[in-house]
């Protein structure tokens, strides 16, 4: 019950009258699209996480270092999201999406590096990249949910649901990329199918465009 109160507060604080800002007051509708439009900032954060995870799916060779790299990256993103909507950290929302973003496209061209035989960073230190990054992933967590708003008396217990919401989220995508992989190259091994060369690139090219848009729409946004 706890839970599921932390849960629907958001929501209620933001279509009761009195937390709304003063021009949507009375006006439940439009509280709704001012959610919305804030939800899809949370939404954005976690499309970035997503994509920082899958570039680092492409690059990162071997279970240990895959489950290490992971790990330090769901570390480094949780306890920079506890400090600042703890308020120990205070950093503003538009400069930091960008650098995820160009943390994405840095680790999508380390990956074309890596294919061109010139492993980089990422490759030799996939968990020093992954930690350093997921720091600043989450920065983005914090700044996104501050304006979803949290349960002012119950906010280690929602970032904890937030937490776990999401860690369940990156493990199934994580295992749901990981078959796709192998249902593939079996296949392509049953049906002895042979991958043209570029086929390789099209995934880190199509991270790195999609990211290096990201930079641009939050750089214009400053």
């Amino acid at each position: 019950m706890q839970v599921r109160r932390i849960l629907r507060e958001p929501l209620l604080h933001f279509l009761t009258a009195g937390a709304i800002p003063g021009r949507y007051q009375g006006r439940p509708a439009a509280g709704a699209v001012t959610l919305i439009a804030r939800l899809q900032r949370l939404a954005c954060a976690l499309a970035l996480a997503v994509a920082f995870v899958l570039a680092l799916l492409l690059i990162v060779d071997g279970t240990r270092r895959l489950i290490a790299t992971i790990t330090a990256f769901t570390i480094a993103h949780s306890t920079t999201l506890a400090l600042a909507s703890l308020g120990v950290l205070h950093v503003p929302g538009p400069p930091v999406e960008a650098l995820i973003a160009l943390s994405i496209v840095f680790v999508a061209a380390e990956i074309v590096h890596g294919r061109q035989g010139r492993p980089g960073l990422t490759q030799r230190y996939p968990w020093v990249v992954s930690f350093t990054f997921g720091l600043l992933h989450g920065l983005g967590f914090a700044s996104a949910l501050a304006e979803v708003g949290l349960p002012q008396n119950s906010i280690p217990l929602a970032l904890l649901c937030f937490n776990v919401g999401v860690e369940i989220g990156q493990l199934i995508f994580i295992a749901a990329v990981l078959v796709l992989i192998a249902v593939g190259s079996r296949l392509a091994a049953t049906l002895r199918l042979r991958s043209p060369s570029w086929l390789g690139h099209v995934p880190p090219y199509a991270i790195g465009g999609l990211a290096s848009y990201w930079v641009f729409e939050r750089v214009a946004g400053f």
